[in-house]
C-alpha cells in the first residue's frame, strides 16, 4: 500500500485517538494496542518517513498515560482481562472456529473408532485405567477415580498437566499450524473414545452429570489454545502484507495473550475436578447449575461480549482488525 493511501484511510481515526488522551485507561489501552498495530505496519513499509514518527510519537504518548502511575498500572492489568483479552478474541474469531470444528470433528473418530473397534478404548486410555473403571463401575462407583488421593495435591497436579497441555497446544502451533492440529487430535479423540466407553456402559447421562462439571472448562480451554496455535501458525503461513518475521511476532503476542488468559479457567476447571467432580451423588440440579453456567460463562466471554466491544469501539472510530486466517 502507498504511504498516501495509508495515511489518508488513518487519517481520521490517528486525530480520533489524539482526543482519547483525556479518557480513562480503558479507552487508551484499546487506543494503544490499535496504535502500535498502525506502527509496526509503519516501520515494516516506510521506517524513514514523517508518518512513522508520528505514529511512534502518538503510541509513546499512550503508553506514557497508560502506566503513568500504580494506580493506573494496577487498572491496566484490569484491562486485560476486561478488553484486551476478549477484543483479542474476536479478531481471531476465526482460527478459533476452526479450531473448535478440529475438535469436534477429532471426538466423533474417537467415539465411532470405539463404537466399531472393541480395543479402541484400550488403546487409548491404557489398561489400567479401564480396568479399574471395570471394577469401579461393577461395586456400583463407576467414577471413583475422582475420589482419590487428597484435593490439594490432586488440585495441584491436575492443575500443572492441563496447563501443561495448553502450552504445548499453544507452542506446537509454530510448525505451520499442523502441530496444534495434531494436539487437538489427540485431545479430540480421547475424549471421544472415553465418553463413548461410558455411554456403553449404559453411564451416558451420568458421566455427563459428573465428568463435564469439571470438563466443561477444561476441553473450552483446550480448545481455545487450539485457536491460539492456530493464530501463531498462520502468522508464517499468511503474512498478509507484513514481512513475515513481523507477522510471526504479532502472532506470537496475540497467541501467548490468550495462553495467559486461559489460566485462571484451567486453574477453575481443576478446581472444580478436584474439590467437586468427586463427590458424584450431588443433586442433579446442582451438577447442571455448575455445568450451564461454565458454558454460559465461555460462550459470553469468548464469543457474544467480544462481539459486543468490538461494536462498541467501532461505534467510537477504534478499529479491531480483522483476521483473514
Amino acid at each position: 500500500m502507498r504511504e498516501a493511501l495509508f495515511i489518508k484511510q488513518n487519517t481520521q481515526k490517528w486525530k480520533d485517538y489524539e482526543n482519547l488522551k483525556t479518557k480513562g485507561p480503558d479507552e487508551l489501552a484499546e487506543s494503544f494496542i490499535s496504535i502500535t498495530d498502525d506502527l509496526a505496519y509503519a516501520k515494516t513499509f516506510y521506517p524513514k518517513s514523517n508518518t512513522t514518527k508520528y505514529l511512534n510519537g502518538l503510541a509513546a504518548a499512550f503508553h506514557q498515560s497508560i502506566y503513568k502511575n500504580k494506580k493506573e498500572k494496577t487498572s491496566r492489568f484490569i484491562t486485560f482481562w476486561k478488553y484486551e483479552l476478549p477484543l483479542i478474541f474476536y479478531k481471531h474469531r476465526k482460527p478459533l472456529l476452526y479450531s473448535f470444528l478440529f475438535f469436534i470433528v477429532f471426538s466423533l473418530m474417537g467415539a465411532l473408532s470405539a463404537k466399531y473397534d472393541n480395543s479402541f478404548v484400550r488403546l487409548i486410555m491404557g489398561d489400567d485405567y479401564v480396568n479399574m473403571t471395570n471394577e469401579n463401575i461393577s461395586k456400583g462407583d463407576p467414577f471413583g477415580v475422582y475420589k482419590q488421593g487428597g484435593s490439594l495435591l490432586m488440585f495441584i497436579g491436575i492443575a500443572a498437566n492441563n496447563i501443561k497441555v495448553e502450552l504445548v497446544t499453544f507452542v506446537m502451533g509454530i510448525f505451520l499450524s499442523i502441530g496444534s492440529i495434531y494436539q487437538l487430535m489427540v485431545n479430540g479423540v480421547m475424549m471421544g473414545s472415553f465418553q463413548y466407553y461410558f455411554f456403553s456402559k449404559g453411564l451416558g447421562w451420568q458421566s455427563i452429570l459428573v465428568i463435564w462439571i469439571h470438563g466443561t472448562l477444561e476441553i473450552s480451554a483446550i480448545i481455545i489454545a487450539g485457536g491460539a496455535g492456530l493464530i501463531l501458525g498462520n502468522s508464517l503461513l499468511f503474512p498478509k502484507t507484513y514481512k513475515r518475521i513481523v507477522s510471526l511476532k504479532n502472532g506470537a503476542k496475540d497467541g501467548l495473550k490468550i495462553a495467559i488468559g486461559l489460566i485462571p479457567i484451567f486453574l477453575t476447571a481443576a478446581f472444580f475436578e478436584s474439590f467437586v467432580t468427586r463427590h458424584t451423588g450431588m443433586p442433579v440440579w446442582l451438577s447442571l447449575s455448575i455445568l450451564i453456567a461454565s458454558l454460559l460463562f465461555i460462550v459470553w466471554y469468548v464469543i457474544l461480549y467480544p462481539a459486543y466491544l468490538n461494536r462498541k469501539f467501532n461505534h467510537n472510530n477504534i478499529i479491531v482488525n480483522e483476521t483473514t486466517y
